[in-house]
């Protein structure tokens, strides 16, 4: 970790470290135009991300968490990156994801409580196995 100009910032180890991405997953993210900014540099050309660079990691890694496709993503970026005035497209997007999400939830509960009906299953059989 290093202060620039009264900044902390972080290695792509560290950043790694503090998403729970790899670090070849915070490359794509740069190389695909998914990041806001390009990821500053130190004098030795390696990566240093700042507190802002990480929050929106976080943001695109829960879009992406929860089904968001890479384009839309890339949309969502495109649309933040470019300032002021364009909320109304930003809010249709998250808005229609959001929608998307909720679809799924019943779904995934459903495949929650057959999973915890297998795990009873095994825990009884090999409880009365022991």
């Amino acid at each position: 970790m290093s202060v620039v100009t009264d900044r902390v910032t972080l290695s792509i180890a560290e950043a790694a470290e503090a998403t729970g991405l790899t670090t070849h997953a915070l490359r794509y993210y740069e190389r695909d135009g998914l990041l806001l900014d390009a990821v500053d540099r130190a004098s030795s050309g390696h990566r240093r991300y700042s507190e802002d660079d990480l929050g929106w990691i976080r943001m695109v890694t829960r879009l992406r968490s929860t089904g968001m496709p890479i384009r839309e993503v890339r949309q969502y970026a495109d649309l933040v990156r470019a300032g002021d005035g364009n909320e109304a497209e930003r809010l249709q997007l998250l808005v229609a994801h959001r929608d998307r999400v909720r679809q799924q939830l019943p779904e995934v509960a459903t495949h929650l409580d057959a999973i915890e009906l297998k795990i009873d299953l095994y825990e009884r059989r090999t409880c009365t196995n022991a």
